[in-house]
């Protein structure tokens, strides 16, 4: 099982931020002494251009950070966890004036035919981030019709590494930002943006969008995100 903790900040209105090269490094050396992390993913924004979802500018910065089980992830977060420090005075402040919204989900993998990353030295992969607030009309019958048909669409982009949904959980913790309770989050994988845009321009991408014509009932739309990806792994 994965658990997943997720940090995202969002720009305020008018406002297009890049996080500080410094404080990204220092961010990555917290999180990868994190007691009990897995591994974990450090988003930046990138560009690809979707055939249908335009939704502006990706978020400067954002965390999803994995956990074998839920108690390791709440201790991580709690009062006196070790990712208290993500909360230290001054440690983003060049995202100061950013939104920053946290949640805890279970994480669900999907089989993909060819996991093996290309991408060329140097770069970083790139994941299409996708934010579904809710609430639906009947989330157990939301998730059920989702999960069974989406993934093995996805399954068909070409050039697709990773395919992961992630419902939420009820969750403890004591980090200083806003939670939000999404009824969903998705992460698809490739190789570079330049992949991703070659997906979101493929036939299977009409596909998907006659699934979601499909959806049951639901309300507060859904973000798609284009976010260069890299993996941290636990300094043992």
């Amino acid at each position: 099982m994965t658990f997943a903790y997720l940090l995202f900040f969002d720009n305020p209105p008018g406002a297009d931020l890049t996080v500080d090269a410094g404080q990204k490094a220092a961010i990555r050396e917290i999180v990868a002494a994190t007691p009990g992390l897995t591994s974990g993913l450090i988003y930046t924004p990138e560009t690809a251009e979707d055939l249908f979802n335009h939704d502006g500018t990706s978020p400067p910065f954002g965390l999803q950070l994995h956990f074998s089980d839920l108690p390791a992830l709440e201790a991580a977060v709690s009062r006196i966890g070790h990712l208290q420090a993500l909360a230290e005075p001054g440690l983003l402040s060049s995202l100061d004036g950013a939104k920053a919204t946290q949640q805890a989900m279970y994480v669900r993998h999907f089989p993909v035919d060819d996991v093996v990353i290309k991408t060329p030295a140097g770069a970083l992969p790139c994941s299409y981030v996708v934010h579904y607030p809710g609430p639906a009309e009947d989330l157990n019958l939301w998730l059920t019709h989702y999960i069974a048909g989406h993934p093995p669409i996805m399954r068909r982009f070409p050039g697709i590494r990773s395919i992961e949904i992630l419902s939420r959980v009820d969750w403890c913790g004591a980090l200083p930002f806003e939670r939000v309770d999404h009824i969903q989050r998705n992460r698809i994988l490739f190789d570079s943006a330049q992949a991703l845009e070659a997906a979101l321009q493929s036939p299977v991408r009409h596909e998907m969008r006659a699934d979601f014509h499909t959806f049951p009932p639901f309300e507060g739309g859904n973000k798609h995100f284009p976010m260069a990806t890299d993996t941290v792994l636990p300094v043992l």
